[in-house]
């Protein structure tokens, strides 16, 4: 980590937010071939011995040394950039080994939703890929960072998933969001969205009646990720 753009606070690393695209990316790529050990010590951050209790640690830990000040704040992660950061484990052949998580997906107050306003395409507007080690018999301390990609969507991609958040989006307006399964959607899927079962929210009903379920997300399929991936990265089969 370079001194140009952080400074030492006690033990804890502070990473200045990037000030351009291009240094963003100069940043990720010091990060390339580095351990999430290597990265969480020299942050002074502890590193977990599992993930199974914090799945979203090793997004935390990039934020962090990237610079990234959006918190919890339902924008993206870099919003002076318009740049979103996703994280994604693969497997040694550099295949996503699970679903991507967007955003959260509203379930009240659609009206006049658009696609083109939707915070699914604001945050897959251009988003910047970590690949990381995700194997389970790799300890966390020792998977590696990958080489990282800044993608767009081509108009192809873009048409494919306006058409699956379209088809969603009206099964939510319908009042049928408890019918929808992880089956639909060709790239983008519907699924729960919570820490556990007592976590409900509001929506809609069939007939309109106010109905409690759990939060939705809207999550890329791997078929989807592996395919941004394999453009840039690996032999596409």
């Amino acid at each position: 980590m370079h001194d140009r753009y952080a400074h030492k606070q006690d033990r804890a690393t502070v990473i200045h937010p990037p000030e351009s695209e291009q240094i963003l990316m100069d940043r990720a790529l010091e990060l390339a071939g580095l351990t999430l050990g290597e990265v969480s010590q020299s942050l002074g951050i502890s590193c977990p011995e599992t993930l199974s209790r914090e799945k979203g640690w090793i997004g935390m830990l990039l934020e962090t040394c990237l610079g990234a000040n959006a918190g919890s704040k339902p924008e993206q992660d870099f919003a002076h950039l318009g740049i979103e950061l996703k994280t994604i484990p693969v497997n040694q052949n550099g295949k996503p080994l699970e679903t991507t998580f967007v955003c959260v997906a509203p379930l009240t107050g659609i009206a006049g939703v658009r696609w083109e306003t939707s915070h699914v395409r604001q945050k897959l507007s251009r988003v910047l890929w970590v690949p990381v080690e995700g194997e389970r018999d790799i300890p966390v301390a020792k998977r590696r960072i990958g080489t990282p990609l800044l993608w767009s969507p081509s108009s192809e991609e873009d048409a494919c998933l306006r058409a699956d958040w379209e088809e969603l989006m009206d099964w939510v307006a319908l009042g049928r969001v408890t019918e929808i399964t992880a089956r639909q959607g060709q790239y983008l899927q519907l699924r729960p969205k919570a820490a556990n079962g007592s976590v409900l929210t509001d929506a809609f009903g069939p007939h309109g009646e106010p109905i409690r379920t759990l939060p939705r997300g809207f999550y890329l399929r791997t078929q989807f990720t592996h395919q941004i991936l394999s453009r840039y990265f690996l032999d596409p089969q």
